[in-house]
C-alpha cells in the first residue's frame, strides 16, 4: 500500500509538471515505411541532452544527439554529420567534419522498440557512419525544426531469464512503473535494454528512417 501511494503521488506530481510542455511540438517519420507521429521532448541522459519522440503500446523511442566530435552539446542551425552511435568521435569523423568544412557538428540517431510486453524483448536501432546527414534550423522564436533520414543498424534483445528469475516481482513493478511513468509524462523511462538484463541476440537487420521532421520548443 506504501509503494502504490508513493508510486500515485509521483505520478500525478510528474503530470503537474510536464503538463506546462508546450503543445505546438512535432515529430512525424517513418519507420520501415509506416508512419510515426508524436510530440518530442528535450531530455537529458547523462551528460548529454537528447530529443526523443515517444510512444506507447508498444513502447517506442527516437532519439538524437546533435553536438561536436569532443563530446559538446551544441545546437545551432546548420547540417550535421550522421555517425556511429556506438563510436562518434573517431578520428576519421572528426578529419571528415574538417576537411569539408560543411557540417556545424556530429549527431547521433537511436531507435527503440518494445516487441514483447512488459518489456521482456526490444528491437534496437543505431546510426551508422553511412554519410546521411540532419539539417537543423534554430528559429528566433524558439523552436528547433530539423530534417533527416537514416539507416540504423538493427539488433534484438530478450531478457535474460536469471535477470526475470531473480527479479521476481519487483522487477516487473519497476517495469510497470516506467511504463506508467512514459505513458503519463511523454518522457521515455528506463526504455534502453543495454546494460539492464537483457541479452543480445544474434540477428540483425535495418530500419530505415525516412522523411523525419520535427519541430521542438526549446526555451
Amino acid at each position: 500500500m506504501k509503494f502504490i501511494f508513493a508510486f500515485l503521488f509521483l505520478t500525478a506530481m510528474a503530470t503537474a509538471t510536464f503538463a506546462q510542455i508546450a503543445n505546438d511540438n512535432s515529430f512525424s517519420i517513418q519507420v520501415d515505411g509506416k508512419k510515426y507521429d508524436t510530440q518530442p521532448r528535450r531530455i537529458r541522459i547523462g551528460n548529454y541532452w537528447w530529443v526523443t519522440a515517444n510512444s506507447i503500446k508498444p513502447d517506442r523511442s527516437v532519439r538524437i544527439w546533435l553536438g561536436s566530435y569532443d563530446h559538446k552539446d551544441i545546437i545551432e542551425t546548420g547540417t550535421y554529420l550522421i555517425v556511429d552511435a556506438d563510436k562518434p568521435d573517431t578520428k576519421e569523423n572528426k578529419k571528415k567534419i574538417q576537411d569539408l568544412g560543411k557540417y556545424k557538428g556530429i549527431a547521433i540517431v537511436k531507435y527503440v522498440e518494445e516487441t514483447r510486453e512488459p518489456r521482456m524483448e526490444y528491437h534496437v536501432g543505431k546510426s551508422q557512419n553511412n554519410d546521411e546527414t540532419i539539417d537543423v534550423a534554430m528559429g528566433a522564436d524558439g523552436f528547433l525544426q530539423a530534417t533527416f533520414s537514416c539507416s540504423l543498424a538493427g539488433s534484438y534483445w530478450k531478457e535474460k531469464a536469471t535477470a526475470t528469475v531473480f527479479g521476481g516481482v519487483g522487477r516487473l513493478i519497476n517495469k510497470m512503473e516506467d511504463k506508467a511513468i512514459t505513458k503519463t509524462t511523454g518522457y521515455d523511462s528506463d526504455i534502453d535494454p543495454e546494460g539492464r538484463g537483457y541479452a543480445k541476440q544474434s540477428k540483425t537487420d535495418t530500419i530505415t528512417l525516412t522523411n523525419g521532421t520535427f519541430k521542438l520548443k526549446m526555451n
